[in-house]
């Protein structure tokens, strides 16, 4: 297959669509808690989740983009048919959930297509398992049930401690706790979302170096998929936060309000769990779904007045849609590596 410069800037340019995209299918992640509550109105929320989703890229390391880079798909095996394959995999299935608003992981999309085209190439061999695939499983479980824990847990203790106070003065006081735990959790957001298009991108150039070893501009000869440029960083990062100021107000119904009803007290807990939980496993290298560990927590959240102040039919088609999302975007993605690959011999 002959691949020139501009193909491969092309699917660069289609990686930061799909972070744009994951930033408004994902902006209930970041502004669902804080919109239900009414402390921000939804053209407030998107601005403070996206200006803090932004800000991530400089706070945190890239454990995540690593991974992405090197860590799931033999780069043997790599090549522009297949990242663009993954790509389209991904976005796919982020539109047909984002219409049908459903609060799917972005990031288990991406996994799913990017696994999908390379199976679709080189069969499973194309898939470094065990390694990082073992954590990345397991944590489409733990996730959402560490951010029900630790929702659980906040709210339980909290109660107990501000078992004395007047409502009125702690629906005050979380009030404005919640623009804090608001920016927490985007700065989480954007500490595991946008770099797993990073580690694609990295991914895309290192398999393509030598389509740029006399390229004028050297930032994009890129050899080791270990070390994310700047440069990457910064248009990740900008992608993601240009999508959240659009919005995803479908997926914002569902995680806001079907699930449990949240007060500021309730939104902060929720959103301090999904921010501790992003945090670890940001350090650790760990894709998680963003859209799993605030559900978890919201539902957490809810339990702790009562089982039944969860909605746990809405819960369990949120569940099954995530059940679907890895091998249905890695059926997309296959089938679109083997239109590519007949198009693009």
């Amino acid at each position: 297959m002959h691949v020139t410069v501009g193909f491969v800037l092309a699917i660069v340019a289609i990686a930061l669509a799909f972070d744009f995209i994951n930033g408004f299918h994902d902006a209930a992640n970041s502004i669902a808690t804080v919109v239900s509550t009414r402390v921000l109105s939804p053209s407030a929320a998107v601005v403070w989740a996206a200006a803090f989703n932004f800000l991530a890229v400089f706070l945190f390391g890239t454990a995540v983009a690593r991974t992405m880079g090197r860590g799931l798909v033999d780069l043997a095996v790599v090549d522009a048919n297949v990242i663009l394959a993954g790509l389209a995999g991904a976005i796919v299935w982020d539109l047909i959930t984002w219409w049908q608003g459903l609060p799917t992981s972005s990031s288990h999309a991406l996994v799913g297509g990017y696994a999908g085209a390379a199976i679709a190439k080189a069969g499973f061999a194309a898939l470094l398992f065990p390694g990082k695939w073992i954590p990345t499983l397991v944590f489409i479980v733990v996730a959402p049930l560490m951010g029900l824990a630790l929702a659980l847990l906040f709210t339980v203790a909290l109660s107990w401690a501000l078992r004395r106070s007047l409502p009125r003065r702690v629906d005050r006081t979380f009030r404005v706790l919640q623009l804090a735990s608001a920016a927490a959790y985007s700065l989480g957001h954007g500490s595991n979302d946008a770099q797993k298009t990073m580690g694609i991108v990295v991914g895309l150039l290192v398999a393509e170096q030598a389509r740029f070893a006399d390229f004028p501009i050297r930032a994009l000869h890129l050899v080791d998929a270990g070390v994310v440029p700047y440069w990457v960083v910064v248009a990740c990062g900008a992608a993601m936060g240009l999508g959240t100021v659009t919005g995803g107000w479908r997926i914002v119904r569902t995680m806001g309000q079907r699930i449990t009803k949240l007060k500021p007290f309730g939104g902060f807990c929720a959103e301090i769990s999904g921010a501790i939980t992003l945090f670890v496993t940001a350090h650790f290298g760990i894709p998680v779904s963003t859209t799993h560990t605030i559900t978890g927590a919201i539902a957490g959240v809810g339990a702790s007045q009562r089982l039944s102040a969860v909605r746990w039919g809405v819960a369990g088609r949120i569940v099954w849609a995530w059940l679907l999302t890895i091998p249905a975007a890695a059926f997309v993605a296959a089938l679109s590596y083997i239109i590519l690959h007949a198009v693009r011999p």
